[in-house]
Parts: structure tokens; sequence; C-alpha cells
């Protein structure tokens, strides 16, 4: 199967810290199998500042990152990302990792629906109401 799913910021912490309740472990696990986790630059720049990982969480943490497939921010993303800005009162992390998704046409895993559910066109998913 293709690639259809980028995670966000958050989805990546509580998968490594195995945070999440039963069904959306399901969820996940089901997605990690259908192809590799794929993350936006700022959300692999957002897990290297985690400040509360441990020795253990770090290195757990760079094995995710080694195996992930990482979108580097192209030009494409700074267009999509300047648009959402414009439009939405949004964060500008959260602008880029939801302009990713909408140029590469992923489905957004994240819990902070919220953040993102007023993007025209941006599919999203939440782990934890699945």
């Amino acid at each position: 199967m293709g690639i259809k799913y980028i995670w966000d910021t958050n989805t990546v912490i509580y998968y490594l810290q195995q945070q999440f309740p039963h069904s959306a472990e399901v969820l996940m696990d089901k997605l990690v199998n259908e192809a590799p986790p794929v993350i936006s630059a700022i959300t692999e720049i957002e897990l290297l500042c985690w400040k509360a990982a441990s020795e253990s969480d770090l290195e757990v943490l760079n094995s995710f990152i080694k195996d992930a497939v990482v979108i580097e921010l192209e030009q494409p993303i700074k267009y999509k990302t300047a648009e959402i800005r414009k439009k939405h009162n949004i964060k500008l992390p959260d602008a880029i990792i939801a302009a990713t998704a909408l140029v590469y046409e992923m489905t957004l895993v994240s819990r902070n629906v919220s953040d993102f559910k007023n993007i025209n066109g941006l599919q999203l998913i939440n782990p934890w109401s699945s």
C-alpha cells in the first residue's frame, strides 16, 4: 500500500510513549503495518526539542526519526503554509504540518483536530475517536 498518512507531533509522542487507548493503538499499528510513518520537517524539529525526554526516550525517538519518511520544507509547502496562515488563526508549526498534508494529499493523524478542523480540503483522523 502507498503512503496515505502524515503524523502530527502529538501522535508521534503518544505512539512512542505507548499512551494510546486500545482502539487508537490498534489504528496506529494498522497504519504502521501499511507504510512507514511520515512526518513533516517541523515535526522532526519539534521532536528533537522534546525537553521531557529521558535518555531511553531519545534513543527511541532518534530510531523513529531514522525509520520515518521526513518531508522537507519544499517551496509548494511554503506557499500553502502562507495561504493557510492568511486564512486561519493557526500557529506556524501547525500550518506547516497541515500544508504538508495538503500538498502531498495525505490524511493528518492528530489528536488536536480543533487546531486543523477549519482548513479546507484537509483530511483528519483522530486516533482517540476511532
